[in-house]
């Protein structure tokens, strides 16, 4: 009787727990939303793109990788304006690969007729890069907020457990959030609506077929919407040309050009900005060239203030053979004649500068610490000549200074420290005493000669 009894409440117990697991597989929908998925059917969803396979099991979505595929989304068959949605996410393999569509649409001519899903995309990325929650633009602007934007969020998703991924998308504002972090936050000028798709990545080799991809519990919110605080410090990728958003404005950055004076800004020689040489029409700080394309028209201009520690970035959009840059830690020690000392983040048209052959290593490049360090950057990263390219620098209040173009990290180094002290030795500043050593400085906009567009120049002070 004792026997037959415990294995009767053993029974019992596995009814109950398999019931238990069932229900939080199907998880309620929390207040005000509405789920998109019945964790049993892929009703509401069809399949685009790609021949990837997509089936429900265990009250999940499993999307599987085929060879030779092209990308394949599993899209709802409504679209959306402004929402919240939130769903939970798993992945087993760190070399897969995929998304969730945001705001997206679907040209069937695109890929040669094979059709072609684009838009925003929450990436997931569980590569050692780390960029899950991070922003792509599939099909079309590529990566718009790579995580290396915001570093401390690379390790929130989890491989091999289920992650619970939120997105908000209010307005013209995106934000995301992995496992109740904050990881990326863009503000565009582009799609207010579309369908949201859950995406398989493409795989060439049958090596890599048969990798699964997990989503469930898809919830979302369309009504009573209201913006979730985000977490201070966070870089905004704003795409408004020479704006601020209010978040950017609380948490202490200020323009240093507002896209229709020159106000902030003098020319190097005097307190008065250039007659000539430089504008600010069509919404751009723009150094305007010389015909032969090398002297200066109307010479470098600097800030009205000087700054030390600081977050700044700002877009640039180069002409053919262009050549400038923007110097930072700027100063006025060898007084007008020639271009004040500054430690510069190079602006240069690599294929066709002979500057990119010159300096050691490819210091001189685009994105480099000129003719101090080379920029580590992909080419897939780099915007094409005529198109917009956006750089940032961040010297931290321990002096350790990072460049990133395109939202890509591509170098790092201490300002003062014994590798910078060493190339400085070896460069053309090594007869110049402390060079980029200085407590503060102005931030130097450079006349090389060469057209050049500036603009969304913006700065934020670092304690």
């Amino acid at each position: 009787m004792h026997k037959q009894f415990n294995k009767g409440l053993l029974c019992l117990a596995i009814s109950l727990g398999a019931a238990i697991y069932h229900s939080s597989a199907i998880a309620q929908s929390k207040a005000g939303y509405t789920s998109l998925f019945d964790g049993k059917t892929l009703k509401g969803w069809k399949r685009l793109a790609g021949t990837a396979e997509y089936k429900v099991e265990d009250g999940a979505i499993v999307g599987t990788t085929v060879a030779g595929s092209g990308n394949t989304f599993l899209v709802t068959e409504k679209e959306f304006g402004d929402y919240i949605l939130e769903l939970d996410v798993k992945i087993d393999n760190p070399a897969s690969n995929s998304g969730i569509q945001i705001h997206s649409h679907y040209d069937p001519a695109g890929h040669d007729g094979k059709g072609k899903v684009y838009g925003k995309q929450f990436e997931i990325d569980p590569s050692d890069r780390k960029w899950s929650g991070g922003i792509y633009d599939e099909g079309r602007r590529e990566w718009l907020y790579p995580l290396d934007l915001n570093a401390k969020a690379k390790d929130a998703f989890k491989v091999g457990q289920y992650n619970h991924i939120k997105m908000e998308c209010i307005g013209n504002e995106t934000k995301t959030w992995v496992n109740g972090i904050a990881a990326a936050y863009v503000i565009d000028t582009l799609d207010k609506t579309g369908f949201i798709g859950l995406q398989v990545h493409a795989v060439t080799k049958a090596s890599d077929a048969g990798e699964n991809v997990y989503f469930k519990n898809i919830q979302i919110k369309t009504t009573g919407l209201k913006a979730q605080p985000f977490t201070k410090g966070i870089y905004v990728a704003n795409l408004q040309p020479n704006t601020l958003s209010i978040y950017e404005k609380q948490d202490g950055w200020k323009l240093l050009f507002d896209g229709k004076t020159s106000k902030g800004w003098r020319s190097v020689k005097n307190m008065q900005f250039p007659a000539k040489g430089w504008d600010t029409n069509d919404g751009y700080l723009t150094v305007e060239g010389s015909p032969n394309g090398m002297s200066q028209v109307g010479g470098d201009i600097i800030t009205d203030e000087q700054y030390g520690a600081m977050d700044l970035s700002f877009d640039f959009k180069m002409t053919p053979v262009a050549n400038s840059g923007l110097k930072y830690f700027t100063t006025l020690s060898k007084g007008t004649a020639g271009s004040p000392l500054g430690l510069e983040y190079q602006v240069l048209d690599d294929d066709k500068h002979p500057d990119a052959h010159a300096g050691r290593n490819g210091d001189r490049k685009l994105g480099s610490l000129y003719d101090l360090i080379p920029a580590k950057k992909q080419s897939r990263f780099t915007r094409k000549i005529g198109e917009w390219n956006t750089a940032r620098i961040v010297v931290y209040p321990n002096n350790h200074v990072e460049h990133y173009l395109n939202g890509v990290k591509v170098l790092e180094y201490d300002r003062g420290g014994k590798e910078f002290k060493e190339a400085v030795a070896a460069s053309k500043f090594k007869d110049d005493p402390g060079f980029g050593e200085a407590k503060e400085g102005y931030i130097l906009l450079q006349d090389h000669g060469c057209k050049v567009n500036y603009r969304n120049i913006k700065v934020k002070r670092l304690e």
